[in-house]
């Protein structure tokens, strides 16, 4: 299956907190897109592997995603090296997409700045032909995405751009809450976690709220990039 866009996460809701009103958006719009999670967020506080698998399938259905795997590295404990970078190549040539999504370039989690590199130096590396991968007994042919994208997430990196993501904030807040294990609740006996407050989920909503301000839509996400952007003309800015 080829998809348009294949967003990357070190962890099971890392994309739905960064970039799902993007995602919920680009659906609409008639994109494939698919979700590559790289552990399964062992090492959490709240909840448990066999309740956060179950949440992502309920995100992944709320947001109406054409595919979703889970790479089973290690939580905290992944590193940028061969062997995983060779995991996801053979994710990027499987299913061919155009755009790829991946953490913050720097973050608060330790595994959120070591996902985006290692993603993004797979993206590369995917494009050489004499690097050779097999899947399920096929061989796969090199691919490279067009471009990478990172999403923003606890620490507030100024984007490099902004997506308008009006009327899709209801979809992007019934994915991330879909992870009831992980977040706010106050009936939750669970221990306090920097994600697991008020404050935090508001958040959300405020920064969305922010970035929608400076380019006077209701809301928007924002993303940084690795090369200069590019458009065809000023008036695709809007």
């Amino acid at each position: 299956m080829k998809l348009d866009i294949l967003a990357f996460g070190a962890h099971p809701d890392d994309v739905e907190l960064g970039c799902s009103g993007t995602i919920a958006k680009e659906i609409s719009l008639g994109k494939k897109v698919g979700i590559i999670d790289l552990t399964r967020g062992e090492l959490g506080t709240r909840g448990s592997v066999e309740i956060r698998n179950a949440e992502s399938a309920k995100a992944s259905e709320i947001l109406g995603v054409s595919a979703r795997e889970n790479l089973d590295m290690r939580d905290g404990f992944f590193v940028n090296d061969e062997a995983h970078q060779m995991k996801i190549i053979q994710m990027i040539r499987k299913y061919q997409p155009e755009i790829v999504l991946c953490n913050a370039i720097r973050d608060r989690h330790i595994d959120h700045g070591k996902g985006s590199k290692l993603v993004s130096d797979a993206c590369f590396l995917s494009g050489l032909r004499k690097i050779e991968t097999a899947l399920d007994g096929k061989n796969q042919e090199a691919w490279r995405p067009k471009v990478v994208y990172h999403y923003i997430q606890w620490e507030n990196i100024e984007p490099d751009f902004v997506v308008d993501i009006t009327g899709f904030t209801e979809k992007k807040a019934a994915s991330i809450l879909a992870y009831s294990s992980q977040f706010y609740s106050e009936d939750s006996k669970e221990p306090v976690t920097p994600i697991a407050t008020k404050n935090f989920l508001e958040s959300i909503h405020y920064r969305s709220q922010d970035f929608g301000r400076i380019i006077g839509v209701d809301h928007a996400e924002g993303f940084t990039v690795e090369r200069y952007l590019a458009v065809k003309s000023l008036g695709d800015l809007i």
